[in-house]
């Protein structure tokens, strides 16, 4: 984590892009000594690399895709990298003079604030190829949930615009009811092909919602059949294309379970109670724990940790952090939703929490926050969970 980094000599920062980066090399008294473009291949990154002395701390503001070949070409000349996350390289550009937005300004902020604020750097991950691998199908993944969403989030505006009463009604989780919008269509498209058409469709699923949207859609109102016809080509569209999305990102899970079935770290956290395959293959992919010395720091990356305000005697107040990791830290939340009414030690804890005034939410975020401290013994050690 951060506080661990301090530069031994020169500084480069390098504000990384797709063709090239900007360098710029400050000595240690804080001077420029180089400054100007280097394009993105590694006979370039190499020159550059033989050019600065040994202990040179290479500090860059991206650690994957346009920033990753940079990282390999420093570390195979044997020279120190440290990441400067962008928020902070946003901060600390209003430190200097000036409020230009350029690639040359960038560099010489990321060097700098390396130089004068080392707190702020964070060590540049390193990984293997089967973790590698693994983050390439989850960020694949990610992309496929993503594109789930914005496919339900445009189904169910077109059908709000043609029969709310349908919408409310709509299930776009369940199978059956995709299945159903991607073969009849919109609601009018289920009313023109029957109800009959619309039960051997759904056959098998739950008969009480089906017959409660056949009500719905008999009792609206049907819109001109201009729009109708727009309609429907679009709602069999979306739901295809949801249920392909869908049907890939459980593809994905499959195989980075696979790809991780060996780490021994992926093993052992699949004993915590509470944590399945997605949870545990993104605390492996996500976390280096070499790089946090205990479990507050670990709690604080996270975004589970408290945040505690103190300004003399008029402030004094501790609310919910609204920093870290937000993907690991609404991972650690939700999946403690099946703690609730267990017999462990969490469960107790929870319900301890809410017999002390907590809310649901509040109560989570203090159950996550405690076995956050499981989560990084068992990373640390490799042991798996014991009650």
């Amino acid at each position: 984590m951060g506080g661990k980094i301090r530069p031994r000599g020169d500084v480069l920062g390098l504000d990384v892009g797709k063709s090239s980066h900007w360098a710029c090399l400050v000595a240690r008294d804080g001077e420029v000594a180089a400054n100007g473009p280097v394009p993105n291949t590694e006979a370039d990154l190499d020159a550059l690399f033989a050019q600065v002395g040994g202990d040179t701390l290479v500090v860059v503001d991206q650690v994957r895709n346009i920033g990753s070949l940079a990282i390999s070409r420093a570390r195979l000349a044997g020279l120190e990298v440290a990441y400067l996350p962008g928020t902070a390289a946003h901060g600390a550009a209003r430190l200097f003079a000036g409020d230009a937005k350029t690639d040359e300004r960038d560099a010489m902020v990321i060097a700098k604030t390396a130089l004068g604020i080392p707190d702020a750097l964070l060590p540049a991950p390193r990984e293997d190829d089967g973790l590698r691998a693994a983050r390439s199908m989850a960020a694949q993944r990610d992309y496929m949930v993503a594109s789930s969403t914005r496919d339900k989030n445009r189904l169910r505006s077109v059908l709000l615009e043609s029969c709310p009463a349908f919408e409310a009604l709509c299930d776009l989780s369940d199978p059956s009811w995709l299945k159903m919008l991607e073969k009849l269509g919109g609601p009018w498209g289920i009313a023109d092909a029957g109800k009959a058409a619309m039960g051997a469709v759904t056959r098998g699923a739950d008969r009480a919602s089906m017959d409660a949207a056949w009500r719905a859609i008999t009792t609206s109102t049907r819109p001109a059949e201009c729009v109708v016809r727009a309609e429907n080509p679009q709602v069999k569209m979306l739901a295809r294309r949801i249920s392909e999305s869908v049907a890939e990102a459980r593809s994905l899970d499959g195989l980075i379970a696979e790809a991780l079935s060996g780490d021994a770290t992926y093993e052992c956290l699949l004993t915590v109670p509470g944590i399945g395959p997605r949870t545990a293959s993104e605390l492996v992919i996500g976390i280096d724990i070499s790089e946090f010395p205990d479990h507050d720091h670990l709690a604080s990356y996270c975004g589970v940790a408290p945040r505690n305000r103190r300004s003399g005697t008029s402030i004094s107040s501790v609310s919910a952090s609204r920093q870290g990791n937000k993907r690991l830290k609404n991972l650690l939340i939700f999946s403690c939703n099946s703690l609730v009414r267990s017999r462990s030690r969490f469960g107790e804890y929870y319900r301890a929490c809410r017999g002390r005034g907590m809310c649901h939410g509040e109560a989570l975020k203090a159950v996550a926050r405690k076995r956050v401290k499981v989560i990084y013994a068992i990373m640390r050690d490799k042991v798996p969970y014991a009650a």
